[in-house]
């Protein structure tokens, strides 16, 4: 049974200015809506709560800039136009690769960036490439704007660093991983339109055969979108051309890997199969890494 559309209230400002201006005179009263593609499932299954909402899709919000070692992706951006962008499809192929596969076209015409982030699912697909680039956020409010690592901003299942009154204003990706080595897979029921299972992102400098850099990013793997520090540890300065010693550093990422995920069972999968092929795929992108720098 459907929500009562009759009991739901939505203002729509118009500017970005009058939507803060609202949210900080009355915070945690109103919730933002851009696409509304997660809205608009709970309202279809009965099971949405809140009962007032302000429109965010303004134009402040819906602009994607290159400024010198950045590109700068606003939060009411679609994945139509994150997919689409010359700038992001050269510097972060990834992320691009990851908006693809994000529901179908319709919903990659509708939903944003800073909804797929704000909504906090530890399946979405778009936090494992922004782990693997080094994004920042800008989160912003009429109280003014502040600069975060996008690995502060999930602090457990379906919460986050944003305030009542703030919103995601910016996604910031700097400029410096094209000569990275990258790895991106989405493991997920079809090859499309389907929640991720386990979706990993990765990017590497190796020089010499040795790891100098490594940054990755799991989803379903915990109750929030994950950064794998321990397993980056891990694998920071290991040998990667030697066939026998890079067995030897697959099974201790392996091992660094399943002591910082929790994965669980639920209707997509079990914990036993994500916890296999999590493993599965850190192995496939160390010897992808590895034959590279070979």
């Amino acid at each position: 049974m459907r929500s009562c559309s009759a009991e739901c209230e939505l203002l729509t400002p118009g500017s970005l200015e009058a939507v803060l201006c609202l949210l900080h005179d009355e915070p945690g009263l109103w919730t933002p809506i851009a696409g509304g593609t997660e809205i608009m499932v709970l309202y279809g299954a009965g099971k949405l709560t809140e009962r007032k909402f302000v429109s965010i899709a303004v134009p402040e919000l819906r602009e994607i800039t290159e400024d010198g070692g950045w590109i700068s992706v606003g939060g009411g951006c679609s994945f139509t136009q994150i997919r689409r962008h010359v700038g992001i499809q050269k510097h972060f192929p990834m992320l691009a690769q990851c908006a693809s596969w994000l529901g179908g076209i319709a919903n990659q015409n509708r939903g944003t960036i800073g909804g797929n982030l704000a909504n906090a699912s530890p399946a979405a697909d778009s936090p494992p490439a922004l782990f693997a680039y080094g994004a920042e956020l800008e989160l912003i409010s009429a109280r003014g704007k502040r600069r975060i690592p996008y690995e502060e901003f999930h602090l457990g299942y379906k919460k986050t660093a944003l305030a009542l009154d703030e919103l995601i204003g910016t996604v910031l990706l700097p400029k410096r991983f094209d000569d990275s080595l990258r790895y991106v897979r989405k493991v997920g029921t079809r090859n499309a339109q389907a929640i991720s299972k386990i979706c990993m992102a990765a990017t590497a400098t190796v020089k010499h055969g040795h790891v100098e850099e490594i940054r990755i990013g799991m989803g379903s793997v915990a109750p929030t979108p994950l950064r794998l520090a321990a397993t980056e540890r891990a694998l920071m300065g290991t040998e990667l051309t030697d066939a026998a010693i890079l067995n030897v550093v697959i099974w201790e990422a392996r091992r660094a890997l399943a002591s910082e995920t929790a994965p669980i069972d639920d209707i997509r999968s079990t914990a036993a199969y994500r916890t296999l092929v999590a493993g599965n795929l850190l192995e496939e992108m160390l010897r992808t890494f590895a034959g590279a720098a070979r």
